[in-house]
């Protein structure tokens, strides 16, 4: 067999044109992202404003809504205070002995459940959860499933009644 002829075993699939991500995995991402920003805020108080230059020239943010994180962001760090006050309570131990993961998940599922009512309860919760899956503690995500839940039914009850209501 001559240079130029090759069998299909040596060529390689035609590359498809990679799909736009969807606006769901373009929210995840971004959650993902802010995760990590609030994350570096809590830990050594930077700037929000340097914090989020940093994210955006270091980090590839073409799969995400740049937009949303910074709502996020700058959401979660200016509410700080306020979106532990939503959850503390429901805490089984001091907000200063949360694992810094745990905090940051709880911070980002309070400010969606408080904040991004057009973000469904369940949506809210899950991501919070996936997000613990991925970046915290090995049982983290059980955790921070029980907090938001408890806390999606004091902020969004009647999303909650309305979806049970449907489900009949």
């Amino acid at each position: 067999m001559s240079e130029v002829e090759t069998t299909n075993d040596q060529n390689p699939a035609p590359k498809r044109k990679d799909k736009k991500p969807s606006r769901s995995q373009m929210r995840s991402a971004s959650r993902g992202l802010a995760l990590q920003a609030v994350y570096q805020w809590q830990m050594n108080q930077s700037s929000v404003s340097e914090i989020e230059t940093q994210f955006t020239l270091d980090q590839d943010m073409s799969a995400c809504d740049k937009l949303y994180f910074r709502e996020l962001l700058q959401g979660v760090t200016s509410r700080a205070k306020k979106l532990d006050g939503l959850f503390e309570e429901l805490l089984d131990r001091p907000l200063s002995e949360l694992d810094p993961i745990e905090l940051a998940v709880l911070r980002l599922g309070a400010f969606e459940l408080s904040e991004r009512l057009d973000v469904p309860y369940r949506v809210a919760i899950n991501e919070g959860v996936e997000l613990a899956k991925s970046f915290g503690a090995t049982e983290s995500h059980k955790y921070v499933n029980g907090i938001l839940d408890k806390l999606a039914q004091r902020l969004r009850r009647e999303e909650i009644a309305a979806r049970r209501q449907a489900n009949k």
